[in-house]
């Protein structure tokens, strides 16, 4: 049976979250993209762990921009998104959509999830019941459509929440408290929603996350989730970004 995974989760810059991923089994440490590299490897040293794999969801310079300086210190393998090959810099392997591979004795694998970006992916393992989404789900939203569109994200977060209710988001970012203020204008009557915004109100005064989320909570209070088509959610995210 495989050897249970650690995940260390920790805040990076104003609102990023930092997930390194150890296999104690192999000694493998793998960082979810990499949003502040001095953080990542004192992260490492303080755990005496030693990084061996990048895996990047998108581009974008606050999940690409330790990719380098990490290189510097570790010998890591790179693995982000074959679209998105020529934007991810020192990347050495590129996965899409149905590809599987292993870390130590974990499957991971990759689901494409354009909307955000054109060649974003979450890598999703079965074993720990959890999946690193990147910024396309958030808890109670889902990130602005930089280059895909409507469909692209309606599409991905259909692909998210039909894993298994208990498996465990893990956003990239803490914008919980604004995306539920806004939730609450779209289902003012959702119970499910008041209900979890005044935990979630309570967690943020105590200094702790609101990640990860779960497939079952978003079902209940993520308005684009419960959006019945591209045309609706296009509607919600427009309404949001001018928010």
């Amino acid at each position: 049976m495989a050897q249970d995974l650690i995940i260390d989760m920790f805040p990076c810059l104003q609102d990023n979250y930092g997930f390194l991923i150890h296999n104690p089994a192999t000694g493998s440490t793998a960082t979810v993209d990499t949003p502040e590299a001095e953080k990542i490897a004192a992260r490492c040293r303080a755990r005496g762990w030693t990084l061996t794999h990048i895996w990047n969801t998108h581009h974008h310079w606050d999940h690409t921009g330790g990719n380098i300086p990490l290189l510097s210190e570790f010998d890591v393998d790179i693995i982000g998104p074959e679209r998105d090959k020529k934007r991810i810099p020192g990347m050495t392997q590129g996965v899409e959509e149905g590809d599987r591979f292993y870390f130590g004795d974990h499957v991971v694998e990759v689901i494409e999830t354009p909307g955000h970006t054109i060649g974003h992916i979450a890598f999703y393992i079965p074993s720990a019941g959890a999946a690193f989404v990147g910024d396309t789900i958030f808890v109670a939203g889902c990130g602005r459509l930089f280059e895909g569109s409507p469909e692209d994200m309606f599409g991905s977060l259909a692909k998210l929440v039909g894993l298994p209710d208990d498996t465990k988001l893990y956003c990239a970012h803490e914008y919980t408290l604004s995306n539920g203020y806004f939730a609450v204008t779209v289902e003012p009557e959702n119970s499910d929603l008041a209900d979890y915004m005044a935990k979630a109100r309570k967690l943020r005064e105590d200094g702790q996350p609101t990640v990860p989320t779960t497939v079952a909570q978003e079902k209940k209070i993520n308005p684009f989730v419960r959006a019945v088509s591209a045309e609706e959610l296009g509607k919600r995210r427009a309404a949001k970004d001018n928010f």
